[in-house]
């Protein structure tokens, strides 16, 4: 999976996973909330994965 896919997924989670808690606030939903909470971490983790993979092409790139 390349950088940009896993920056995209990891934004798209995140949105998701917010819009999920938000939900789950308005409903009084804990259960809800945590779905969000767990899914807006996977979102922060592909979109960290992504700037690292950014991050050793560009040191590939210089060498």
């Amino acid at each position: 999976m390349s950088s940009t896919t896993d920056k995209i997924k990891g934004a798209a989670n995140e949105a998701i996973g917010k819009a999920k808690q938000g939900i789950g606030a308005a409903v009084d939903s804990d259960k809800m909330r945590a779905e969000g909470a767990l899914q807006e971490a996977k979102g922060d983790m592909q979109q960290a994965k992504g700037k690292a993979k950014d991050a050793v092409k560009d040191t590939i790139d210089k060498v």
